[in-house]
Order: structure tokens, then C-alpha cells, then sequence
């Protein structure tokens, strides 16, 4: 059985930034749908959706602007295959990118895990692939940013699903994060309703990396959720993109614009030795006293 066949739609919202820049939303509902019957995918949802604000941010739906994000039903085992379907209903065959500014997918389980950060490749049939494994049962929700050419920057998502039951986790507060001797640190305090600085520092084996490398133009991407709903953040950085031989480090600094009070998820892509690691935070926002 196909990834594809094994993912159902379900599901409102979560939220993401690539490279301090790239913004998206949506948010992923508490309940689960029922296992849907011989394998069939199920997009997902459009409905109840509230426009955006900047005290309730929102994001992307299976469809904006009359584009729509399509599951590929011809998607391999571990696969994620997808179209983008423009206004007369046909796949998009043309998109601006930049080897800066790929088109990326994020996946992310409704509780804030099984984080996943995707390049797909686009092939000649117009489909999206790339590898996908998702490992514990749940609704997850795969987002990706994309420009078709001639047309507007978009970002669209639809709804995965993983049946058996589901043992949703509970993050607990922790601004440091440790893993095959790499130690993050994060700095600075998340104030609503203000944009807020914080830096992330990297250690390896207990000596500072300052030979951190671009990932992407940056030297760190930061995606920011805010919990329970993974509603989007907005961050940024100082917008210069690093030359590919550039190295920096250990700090890497992130303005991050805080909506309201509660709890937010971050995660910190950084390259490191030629390899990809990501760093995750929970942090409440500043109490004032």
C-alpha cells in the first residue's frame, strides 16, 4: 500500500517559517478521523478557517487563490507525491525558484511532533516527490510554499493521516536541546504582542561551532508554532543571504513576532560537518510581574 493510500485528510491548521522568511499556517484539530475504508486518501478541509489577524494569525488551506494542493495517488511506499492544480483545475507545470529558495514542505503531527523538513523534486508528469515516513499514528499536516510561474506565491497544505492509535505526547518546557554531541541553547524572552529576539547558540562536544554552514542562504532556519493550534509565526533575520563557502557561529539571531501570551514550539534548522540537525524548544511567553 502507497504512503499516498495510507494518508487521510483531516484537519485546520499549523504554522511554519523557512529561513526567517518563508511564513505559513493552518492548525490541525483535536480529533481524529475514522481509518478511512480500502486505503482511499481524503483531501483536506477548507471549512471553518478564519480570515488572519494579527492576534489570531491563520494560514493556508488545500486552496488559495483557486491553486490547490493534490495528493498523487501514484505515490511509492514512503512516498510523498503531490500536484498543485491551477484555477482551470489542471497540475502546474512552471515555478519560480531560486537554488536559495526551493519549493519545501514541512510535515508536522497535530501535537507538534514528528517535525519533518522536505526538499521534493518535481518531475516531468508535474508531481512533487519526495521520501516520507511517518512512524507513529496520527493526523499530520504537510504544508509547502510555492510561486507557480505568472502567478501568485502560495501556500497550500493538505492533511495526512496514519491509522491505529494515537499516543499524543506532551512537550514539556526546555529552551536546550542535546543530541549526538550537539547542544542548542536558546536565548531571549517571547513577549506578546512584540517582536522578540532570540538567538540560538551551537556547541559540539562542548566547544562552540563557528563553522556553522548556509542551509538554504542562512545560516539557521527557524519554524515557530504557537500551541495548542500551531497557528504561524512570523520571523525574521537580517536578510542577507550567507555565500555558499561562508561559515559563521555559534549564535544565530531570529526576531520572532509573538501574538499572544501561551506556549510555542520552535524548531532550529541548522547545517553542520555537511549535515542537517534540528533543534527543538518549548517556551512560554514572558510573565510580567
Amino acid at each position: 500500500m502507497s504512503t499516498a493510500s495510507r494518508l487521510a485528510g483531516f484537519g485546520t491548521a499549523l504554522a511554519l517559517v523557512f529561513g526567517g522568511s518563508w511564513a505559513l499556517g493552518t492548525a490541525i484539530g483535536p480529533a481524529a478521523p475514522p481509518t478511512p475504508a480500502h486505503g482511499t486518501a481524503h483531501e483536506g478541509h477548507d471549512a471553518a478557517v478564519p480570515e488572519p489577524d494579527a492576534a489570531n494569525p491563520a494560514g493556508p488551506t488545500s486552496t488559495a487563490a483557486g491553486y490547490r494542493m493534490v495528493l498523487d495517488q501514484s505515490a511509492a511506499p514512503g512516498e510523498l507525491a503531490f500536484t498543485v492544480t491551477g484555477p482551470d483545475g489542471r497540475p502546474v507545470a512552471g515555478y519560480a525558484v531560486t537554488p536559495s529558495r526551493p519549493v519545501q514542505v514541512v510535515v508536522v503531527r497535530s501535537d507538534g511532533t514528528g517535525y519533518q523538513h522536505l526538499q521534493p523534486r518535481f518531475g516531468g508528469d508535474a508531481v512533487w516527490r519526495t521520501p516520507l515516513t511517518l512512524a507513529a499514528p496520527g493526523v499530520y499536516r504537510a504544508i509547502t510554499d510555492v510561486t507557480p510561474a505568472g502567478g501568485p506565491r502560495l501556500t497550500l497544505s493538505t492533511d495526512l493521516f496514519v491509522p491505529g492509535p494515537v499516543m499524543p505526547a506532551v512537550a514539556n518546557p526546555g529552551r536546550v536541546w542535546q543530541a549526538g554531541g550537539y547542544q542548542v541553547r536558546l536565548d531571549g524572552d517571547l513577549v506578546p504582542g512584540t517582536p522578540s529576539q532570540v538567538f540560538a547558540t551551537v556547541t559540539k562536544d562542548g566547544v562552540a561551532a563557528t563553522d556553522l554552514q548556509p542551509q538554504l542562504g542562512a545560516f539557521g532556519q527557524l519554524v515557530a508554532l504557537r500551541s495548542p493550534d500551531l497557528a504561524v509565526l512570523d520571523v525574521h533575520t537580517d536578510g542577507v543571504e550567507a555565500a555558499p563557502t561562508a561559515r559563521s557561529g555559534p549564535g544565530v539571531a531570529f526576531v520572532v513576532d509573538i501574538p499572544t501570551a501561551g506556549t510555542y514550539r520552535l524548531f532550529f534548522d541548522f547545517r553542520h560537518a555537511g549535515a542537517v540537525h534540528t533543534a527543538e524548544f518549548t517556551v512560554p511567553t514572558r510573565v510580567d510581574r
